[in-house]
């Protein structure tokens, strides 16, 4: 049980990979506290033995609050995401693609700041980006920029925060509650046609991404990496 009472925070681990993430770090034998927006996620997350609170990583002075009643934290992981962004970009509204950055990159980054005072040395940070970064492909052309401007700060902060490791996670297509924007017919169509030519030839599942957080967790010499987990979908 390598994290066995290590103290690990999920940012947006109340469902999808950040769920699954803290039930594998809870299995082996760590103390998990996740956080989320929605009270009813966090009751179920609490109901499953986790500590669970609620917090919008888009409200620093609830981060800081947040992260002050913590105190050290070995790992944090930055599970929080949006979906918004997609599209083609002549009828791509800015107005929206900036409503995905507002989701996802800005809390990341403040969920990393409001951290950086509790985290301790030789602990990590892991942050979940995603593989519209590298797919080069009509229609995520703002998924590719909020993720990638994450992807390209990895090694930056490598350098700069060197007492504890970061590195970055980026899935493919994963079955996860990010997909409920689309109707049940729409996800399996969507599903299809994304893996239909790749070499794992299906959508991941939220545990095999958790197993790759894990590893980058544990493993004392991984630092300023973005591990892509996508089935060879890039």
């Amino acid at each position: 049980m390598k994290f066995k009472d290590q103290k690990i925070v999920i940012a947006g681990g109340t469902s999808g990979i950040g769920l699954a993430t803290a039930q594998y770090f809870s299995s082996e034998g760590a103390f998990v506290t996740v956080t989320g927006r929605d009270a009813q996620k966090v009751a179920a997350a609490q109901a499953e033995g986790l500590g669970a609170v609620v917090v919008d990583s888009s409200d620093r002075k609830a981060l800081d609050a947040f992260f002050a009643a913590q105190g050290p934290v070995d790992h944090l992981v930055i599970a929080v995401g949006g979906s918004k962004g997609m599209g083609e970009f002549a009828g791509l509204s800015l107005a929206v693609l900036r409503e995905g950055f507002d989701e996802k990159l800005w809390p990341q980054l403040a969920t990393l700041q409001a951290a950086l005072p509790v985290l301790n040395a030789g602990g990590s940070v892991t942050m979940i980006t995603g593989s519209a970064s590298r797919l080069r492909q009509p229609g995520i052309s703002g998924l590719a920029a909020i993720n990638g401007a994450l992807e390209l700060m990895v090694p930056v902060l490598a350098q700069e925060l060197r007492s504890v490791r970061i590195n970055a996670v980026s899935p493919g297509v994963v079955d996860t509650p990010w997909w409920n924007f689309l109707p049940a017919e729409g996800r399996g169509a969507a599903f299809a046609q994304f893996t239909a030519n790749i070499p794992a030839a299906r959508e991941s599942r939220p545990e095999e991404i958790a197993d790759v957080i894990g590893f980058l967790a544990g493993n004392a010499y991984m630092t300023g990496k973005v591990v892509g987990v996508d089935g060879g979908l890039a």
